[in-house]
């Protein structure tokens, strides 16, 4: 069991239409190097591997990839883009769920370990990526930095999106730690909008860093963004590199 959302079918069909701009080659193509590079000649684990925006652009790039995901309908998805001989994917929990052999790297992209809403799922993320790791091989998280710094005294919403299509707004529960990201989509063009919500647990670096030493694993690399910029008080995001030691 996880605390997970589920994603619905109705949510899958239209998740790379939304995306579009973010599975770009141009918004993809330092993602891919960087987990290309950590990949070497092993095979990529993704957790929470969804419609394949980032695994099947990689398995493409020749770096073997396997997926683990909870929503049947989003692997429902990936599935009419490549077969399961050339992108294998086992549907469960990204916590709990194991796959057969080792793998040089595990990655967990686009903040999508706040789906798991407790602390100790998270930690056992930490620790099933540890499990599948070879020695020497990588556990990868890209996460956004938690903008608590936007809240003045007293305010518990923070808007981060918007626009004409869009607009965007995050709730925070400071006690669990729990963010509710609250969304009013434009629907066609007869003006009405849909509104969805989610619901996440956000972590903070230094308390990444604490779950990897649970699992054994030691940090290796912390940047901005998937160039490499490097990461300061400002930054909105990380990507966390973790090593299992050999």
């Amino acid at each position: 069991m996880t605390s997970s959302e589920l994603w619905t079918r109705a949510t899958a069909d239209r998740y790379d239409t939304e995306e579009a701009e973010m599975s770009s080659a141009e918004a993809l193509g330092p993602t891919l190097a960087f987990l290309a590079e950590l990949a070497g000649d092993g095979r990529a684990l993704e957790f929470a591997i969804g419609t394949g925006r980032v695994g099947v652009p990689l398995r493409e790039r020749g770096v073997p990839v396997v997926g683990i995901e909870l929503s049947e309908p989003m692997a429902a998805v990936l599935r009419r883009k490549v077969d399961e001989d050339t992108l294998p994917v086992v549907i469960g929990d990204m916590a709990t769920t194991a796959v057969p052999g080792g793998f040089t790297l595990v990655y967990l992209v686009y903040n999508t370990i706040t789906n798991l809403l407790t602390q100790d799922e998270q930690v056992e993320c930490f620790r099933n990526a540890a499990r599948h790791l070879e020695p020497g091989g990588r556990f990868v998280i890209e996460l956004g930095v938690p903008p608590l710094r936007f809240l003045p005294p007293g305010q518990v919403a923070v808007p981060f999106d918007v626009s004409d299509g869009h607009i965007g707004f995050d709730t925070f529960d400071l006690v669990e730690q729990v963010l509710v990201s609250h969304h009013l989509t434009r629907d066609g063009d007869d003006g009405r909008y849909r509104r969805d919500d989610s619901r996440d647990r956000y972590a903070w670096p230094a308390e990444l860093d604490l779950m990897a030493r649970l699992a054994g694993l030691e940090r290796e690399r912390r940047v901005a963004d998937w160039d490499g910029t490097p990461f300061t008080q400002d930054s909105a995001k990380h990507i966390s590199v973790w090593r299992k030691p050999i």
